[in-house]
């Protein structure tokens, strides 16, 4: 038996690459005859950097930037293939957990994640993750980092960061012109605005009131009609209006797992499988919307194996939804619910390799 382990990470507990191992790891023990390749992947969010740059057998550079909420700090730099392409987390410059105050998608800014796209500059081609942001700026301070001009409504040209909060005082704008080839890794494909757009859906998760998602709200409208561009674009509304920016700046929009798939030569890689073990944090109805597990199980579909997912929490709604006789899952396991909430916490990788060995027992024997 061949088994490919291709997690993203468990938000909080585990990064894509230790859940990986965790997997190979207890597989191994349980099996020592079967041959186990740790594939870590992403959808571009958080831990997709480290999952790349493991895969391509890539470096770090380490680059000085602002973080979202105006204090600075220090954030990774992906470098592959020689130095040709390089890798953009946009969550770590502008990412929820890198934070120093409470969360606040008003007074939070994307202009870290322009300081990591221009310290790339001399790749051919620069990837952006993204997924994980703390932000609703809908790109603005990413562009002003890049050499964007913004002027606001006493005619002034902005130079400190942008934020969320002062897009509807904007009356000019000056685009750059993007130096590379830049692909847009998207973890999500909501367009900019409506109810399935970047604030109403993703601003009260980074700690927006309901009267601050109607200001976020009005602000990318504003936005998109000062720059034009095509606002229902499926990932638009990514990482709080980020997608929209980067696709009118001229960059291509992808979905996150496709893209990160192709880099870490996933079909190769699965082609020679029997099973593959696929997981994340939490299973629910966001991860049929372009996320990793669901993904990584139609890749493996294409090529005629069967994905088991693990997640610390599975949804209902979610589990019926991916492994009906028509969804692309044999099967769905939750940790919590297999040896309890405070273990899963506790002692995440133990209790994923436990969960992921009984998981794979229970589906051998069903099959037979």
């Amino acid at each position: 038996m061949h088994v490919v382990c291709a997690p993203d990470s468990f938000r909080g507990t585990m990064t894509a690459s230790e859940a990986a191992r965790a997997m190979a790891a207890a597989i191994t023990a349980a099996e020592p005859a079967w041959s186990v390749d740790a594939c870590p992947v992403g959808d571009g969010g958080e831990g997709t950097l480290e999952a790349i740059v493991e895969a391509a057998g890539g470096r770090y550079e380490h680059v000085p930037v602002i973080g979202p909420d105006g204090s600075t700090l220090t954030a990774r730099l992906g470098w592959l293939a020689a130095g040709s392409t390089a890798f953009v987390e946009l969550a770590e410059a502008s990412g929820l957990t890198r934070l120093s105050n409470p969360p606040d998608p008003t007074r939070t800014t994307t202009y870290g994640t322009g300081q990591l796209i221009a310290a790339a500059a001399a790749a051919r081609t620069i990837i952006v993750g993204l997924g994980g942001s703390a932000t609703c700026d809908g790109g603005v301070g990413m562009t002003q980092a890049l050499g964007g001009r913004f002027e606001v409504d006493d005619g002034r040209t902005l130079t400190t960061p942008i934020t969320g909060g002062a897009l509807e005082r904007l009356t000019r704008v000056e685009l750059p012109t993007l130096a590379s080839r830049v692909r847009v890794a998207c973890d999500v494909t909501n367009p900019l605005l409506g109810p399935d757009g970047a604030a109403a859906v993703y601003g009260p998760q980074k700690g927006a009131t309901p009267a601050q998602v109607i200001q976020l709200e009005r602000g990318l409208a504003h936005l998109a009609t000062l720059l034009g561009g095509d606002r229902d674009q499926p990932g638009a509304g990514a990482a709080g209006g980020v997608g929209f920016m980067l696709a009118t700046l001229g960059a291509t929009l992808e979905r996150g797992i496709d893209l990160v798939l192709d880099l870490v030569e996933f079909p190769a890689r699965v082609a020679a499988a029997d099973l593959v073990i696929t997981g994340e944090g939490r299973l629910d109805a966001t991860s049929l919307n372009g996320k990793a597990c669901v993904g990584v199980a139609h890749a493996a579909a294409n090529a005629g194996v069967p994905t088991i997912a693990i997640a610390g929490v599975v949804d209902a709604d979610a589990a019926d939804a991916v492994r009906s006789p028509r969804g692309p899952l044999a099967a769905c396991v939750g940790i919590a619910g297999r040896v309890g909430v405070e273990r899963a916490f506790a002692d995440t990788a133990a209790a994923l390799g436990e969960t992921t060995v009984a998981a794979i027992r229970a589906w051998s024997a069903r099959i037979r």
